[in-house]
């Protein structure tokens, strides 16, 4: 079973969302059930600083040894931080995917409201 923590919101395209210091800035990952099923990550292909982004629209890519699998886009906003750290150590993401596995930060207008609770992501993934 995935590990799917409860403080997060979630899409059903399996990415994670966080709060940040920012009210209206949330960090994005892909899931602990994503990492799992794409296997041993090689490469990450992410949005720009500065880049505007549009919710469940595609915005970047993850490569792993078994596949390619696009990132889209939980929420609309500015792309204002990416986690650079993975150009180097793309496996982080199957390390630590809800840590330093983290892709991109968003600034968006309001808070995001079409986002999955933890229990309706664990339904999804069942």
């Amino acid at each position: 079973m995935s590990n799917i923590p409860d403080a997060l919101k979630y899409t059903k395209e399996h990415e994670w969302v966080a709060s940040t210091d920012n009210a209206l800035v949330f960090r994005v990952g892909i899931t602990d059930y994503a990492q799992s099923a794409l296997g041993d990550i090689v490469y990450v292909q992410m949005p720009k600083v500065g880049q505007a982004v549009t919710a469940d629209t595609v915005c970047g890519e993850v490569e792993s040894t078994k596949s390619v699998s696009e990132i889209f886009s939980p929420v609309t906003g500015s792309v204002v931080s990416i986690n650079t750290d993975l150009n180097s150590a793309p496996e982080t993401i199957n390390t630590d995917p809800y840590g330093g596995g983290w892709l991109f930060e968003i600034s968006v207008d309001s808070e995001p409201s079409n986002l999955l609770s933890a229990s309706d992501y664990a339904a999804i993934t069942a």
